[in-house]
Parts: C-alpha cells; sequence; structure tokens
C-alpha cells in the first residue's frame, strides 16, 4: 500500500500540473461515470493529501477524494512539469541525508524516484504510487487508456489516469471535513507542539499494541508497514508493547522520528530509513532497497546493530519485522 509520501508526491504533482487550469474529467471504465460529469469542465483549484488520502477541490466547491488502497496508481502523461518545491536551489533534487548534506539524485533498480526529468516539460509517462517509474516517451497526446482506468483528469497538456484505488467518490466541503477529521495528525500538514501532543494523548489511552496504533489512520496519518517497522526499530520499542505503557518522552521522539522521516520520503521518493549513510553507501542504499532499511524485509538476516536475526511475523493482518533484542 502506498504510504504518505508517496501520496504527498502525487498531490504535488496535481498542484503544479492542474490546479488552475481547466479539467475535463471521463472515466474510461465506466465505473466513475456520474462522478467525472460532477466535476467535468471545471478549474481545479486546490489539492491536499492528509496520510493515505488526497483531495483534489474544483471551482464548483465539490472535491474529488481519492484512497489508493492496495493497488491504486497515478499515470500522469503529457507534458509534466514536475514538482519544482522539491528541486534544490543547484537544480538538482534536494535528496538530504540525516546529516542535511545534499546530494544527487540516485534511481534504484525498481525504478523509485521518477523526479529526474524536473525541469522543462517533457512529453512522457509517470506512474506514481509506491514505487515511481517513467514508463516512456510519448507519440501522440492525450495516450489511448490502458486497462481499468477508473477516472481520468485531461488539461490541454496533462492527463492523469487512476487505477485500482479503494476510494474514488466526489464530495461536498462538508464531507471532506468529516472525512478529515477522522484522520490523525500528518506532521506533513501539521507539525505543530498540538499535532504532536494529540498523537502522544491519543496514543497513551489505548491498550493497544504500538505496532497495531502505529498503522491505525485515525491515531496518525500516513504510516504503512515499512514506516512502522522502521520507526519501531529505530526507537528501539518492541511492537507489542501497549500504547499506554509508553512514556512521553518516547512517544514524542516518535512523533518527531516520524515527521523526519515522511519529510525525507517526500523528497527523494524514497523510504530511505537508514541513519548517517553518505558517500558510496548512500548512493548504494538509494539504488536498492535492501540497503536502505533496518529491519523491513529482512526476516533471517542478523540485525545490523547486534546480529540477531530479525523477525517476520503477522500483526494486524500485516507483515511485522523487528529484531526480538534490539526491541525488547
Amino acid at each position: 500500500m502506498p504510504e504518505g509520501h508517496s501520496v504527498h508526491r502525487i498531490t504535488r504533482q496535481f498542484a503544479r500540473n492542474f490546479v488552475g487550469r481547466t479539467v475535463e474529467l471521463s472515466s474510461p471504465q465506466g465505473r466513475f461515470a456520474a462522478g467525472a460529469a460532477q466535476l467535468s469542465g471545471h478549474v481545479m483549484t486546490d489539492t491536499r493529501a492528509v496520510g493515505k488520502q488526497m483531495f483534489l477541490e474544483f471551482d464548483n466547491g465539490l472535491w474529488l477524494r481519492v484512497h489508493l488502497g492496495m493497488y491504486g496508481a497515478w499515470d500522469f502523461a503529457g507534458d509534466i512539469i514536475m514538482d519544482a518545491t522539491i528541486a534544490s536551489s543547484n537544480g538538482r533534487m534536494g535528496q538530504t541525508n540525516q546529516r542535511g548534506t545534499d546530494l544527487a539524485p540516485v534511481l534504484d533498480s525498481a525504478g523509485e524516484n521518477s523526479m529526474h526529468s524536473i525541469g522543462a516539460p517533457r512529453r512522457t509517462r509517470v506512474r506514481m504510487a509506491e514505487q515511481e517509474k517513467e514508463i516512456d516517451q510519448l507519440d501522440t497526446f492525450p495516450p489511448e487508456p490502458v486497462g481499468q482506468v477508473r477516472v481520468r483528469l485531461l488539461t490541454d497538456t496533462v492527463s492523469a489516469d487512476l487505477r485500482g484505488p479503494t476510494a474514488c467518490e466526489v464530495l461536498d466541503p462538508a464531507q471532506v471535513d468529516a472525512v478529515m477529521a477522522r484522520l490523525g495528525p500528518d506532521p506533513q500538514l501539521d507539525d505543530t507542539p498540538e499535532a504532536e501532543r494529540r498523537f502522544v494523548d491519543t496514543v497513551q489511552k489505548k491498550p493497544t499494541r504500538i505496532g497495531l496504533l502505529l498503522m491505525d489512520q485515525s491515531v496518525v496519518s500516513g504510516i504503512g508497514n515499512v514506516y512502522r517497522a522502521e520507526l519501531l526499530f529505530r526507537a528501539r520499542i518492541n511492537p507489542h508493547a501497549p500504547g499506554k505503557s509508553l512514556g512521553e518522552a518516547s512517544l514524542r521522539a516518535l512523533w518527531r522520528d516520524w515527521a523526519h522521516l515522511l519529510a525525507i520520503g517526500v523528497n527523494t521518493g524514497q523510504m530511505m530509513t537508514m541513519d548517517d549513510l553518505t558517500g558510496d553507501d548512500y548512493s548504494l542504499a538509494m539504488k536498492n532497497r535492501a540497503d536502505r532499511h533496518w529491519v523491513y524485509k529482512r526476516e533471517g538476516l542478523p540485525c545490523r546493530i547486534c546480529g540477531t536475526h530479525i523477525t517476520l511475523e503477522e500483526m494486524g493482518a500485516r507483515k511485522l519485522y523487528y529484531c526480538p533484542s534490539c526491541q525488547a
């Protein structure tokens, strides 16, 4: 499932390429024809991401809400202007390691971080979800829909096709407010002391295991399986510990680390969770997911800190990775 950093990056692409423009909406698949008709021909006026959900506002006061779920993805095509807010002043991607060093972008073996095409518009296709990948160059625009496209958004220069979402619906402002009110704090939107306090208070009231609470989008927004495993390892917290058993200092540090890792993910397109990597080690980790995580998908391998074999079990119907020694 796409985690919070992916949804923020997708939403920025809409802000860059669609806001302020008249958008035609259609449903090549046919399942969203009525909703598309409500929004088609209107100007997109705003974009918002909260955790794993995104909201696109139009000038008739209605919003398009999308939750990608396990299988959803957006394909952008046309003269795409990549998100300028992620560029650094020297024209390179603002990829920053945990010491703050500005490093050039690195594509990994799975094609993540398609932001190498930043700068002048380029007629191409880019897929954006958990993995980002530039697909090919376009000969004609708009391209023919490929597969089961739930909704297509089209301007005179750019199209965006949505496939496989868990949710795709038109909401009025009151309905949008109601959805957002059910979501936990997202540090990309609100990294204030109040948001931190809300997270800490919510967790400390619950007997539920922290490994489940971090995946509960009403507790905190945007954390998925990868970030759950990595955050808990970095904090040396046992995933089975009840939320109410954790001290305030530990939970405040956990919130701040989530804000930190989320910002790295938004800026780089990759869930880089290893500490203090520089030079060749950083480049290797950015190219290979196996080299940029502490415990995720490392079951049976020795812990990078203590050498104990990483454990894999199921929690909340999802795979959980942790070190039984470091996180005892």
